[in-house]
């Protein structure tokens, strides 16, 4: 297949069963020895806000950006950067906070009543529910223009900060996550059409996965082979995640998820699971993640961690 090509439901392609290792350690266990790192450097990030900023502002970015979270994104930057030969970067931990914050942003934003109006994000009350929906906008506005800034500040050399914030921008703008929503609010999936469907998600979601492999990439000085593994990976990975989050709202645990579960169908919004069906979405998720992990056969050892967290994607519930 080409790059960026993925596996397609029913189509036969299921990648072979031999990846990186034969024996790759548990996702939670890797993300443990990796997120206090990125939840030290976000609460840093909070703190060392201008003067300027309003207690409010500044309490409700807190309330947002510090919530409890899986920090998916964030790990992807920090395994990528490692697949590539770098460890515990400081620019590769920079830019995992800039990628956290710019999936934060969206989510408030897409919390808002004009949006997709959830009450419950990460457990807790939305932003808009505890701060009111123009704080929660300008909380989204804040956090998006901080990613740039800590991007700009923080990533060195400079050309890598100056590719590693293009490569945001790109993911984040009005043709990828942002044109992505557009179209989801629009009802743009209403014709149950499955290139329409992925269409939408592989900008709302997957598009700031590939930003995160990239990301890390970039900072790790990654050459074109390494690049190319890395966005075959994303490209699977992005459409599996956004078919496990669909059945999560299916099947999921509203305790465990954190947020409402059932609501996609309560609002007659096409998923993956309504167009195909629970046990097809299941088997093509699985195709699809077999597929991410060939992808990073090339890559050696050293990729191990995304393998993991690829197959965590089959696994998680929340």
């Amino acid at each position: 297949m080409g790059a960026g090509e993925i596996v397609s439901p029913g189509d036969g392609r299921v990648s072979a069963s031999s990846t990186v290792s034969a024996t790759v350690a548990s996702f939670p266990q890797l993300a443990a020895a990796r997120t206090p790192r990125v939840e030290s450097a976000l609460r840093s990030y909070v703190d060392r806000l201008p003067d300027g900023c309003p207690a409010r502002l500044r309490e409700a970015i807190a309330y947002s950006l510090l919530a409890p979270g899986k920090r998916l994104r964030p790990l992807l930057v920090l395994m990528a950067a490692e697949a590539c030969g770098s460890d515990h970067d400081d620019a590769a931990l920079a830019a995992a906070c800039a990628v956290e914050m710019v999936h934060c942003y969206s989510l408030v934003h897409d919390d808002l009543p004009a949006m997709d109006d959830d009450d419950l994000r990460r457990g807790r009350p939305t932003c808009h529910k505890v701060y009111g929906d123009g704080l929660a906008i300008l909380v989204g506005d804040a956090l998006l223009t901080l990613a740039f800034d800590v991007l700009a500040h923080d990533v060195r050399p400079a050309q890598a900060a100056v590719t590693c914030c293009r490569e945001l921008a790109k993911a984040a703008g009005a043709a990828q996550l942002v044109g992505g929503q557009a179209d989801d609010l629009a009802g743009v999936d209403a014709a149950n059409d499955l290139e329409s469907l992925k269409s939408i998600h592989r900008r709302k979601t997957g598009a700031m996965f590939l930003a995160s492999l990239k990301l890390g990439a970039i900072t790790a000085g990654a050459d074109h082979v390494q690049l190319r593994a890395l966005e075959d990976y994303g490209a699977a990975l992005g459409v599996a995640f956004q078919i496990s989050d669909d059945l999560l709202d299916v099947e999921g645990n509203e305790a465990a998820l954190g947020k409402r579960v059932g609501k996609d169908a309560g609002r007659g919004k096409l998923t993956f699971p309504g167009l195909l069906g629970t046990e097809e979405s299941r088997q093509w998720a699985v195709a699809l993640v077999d597929e991410a992990c060939t992808a990073l056969a090339g890559l050696g050892q050293r990729a191990a961690s995304l393998e993991a967290l690829a197959r965590y994607v089959l696994e998680r519930d929340r």
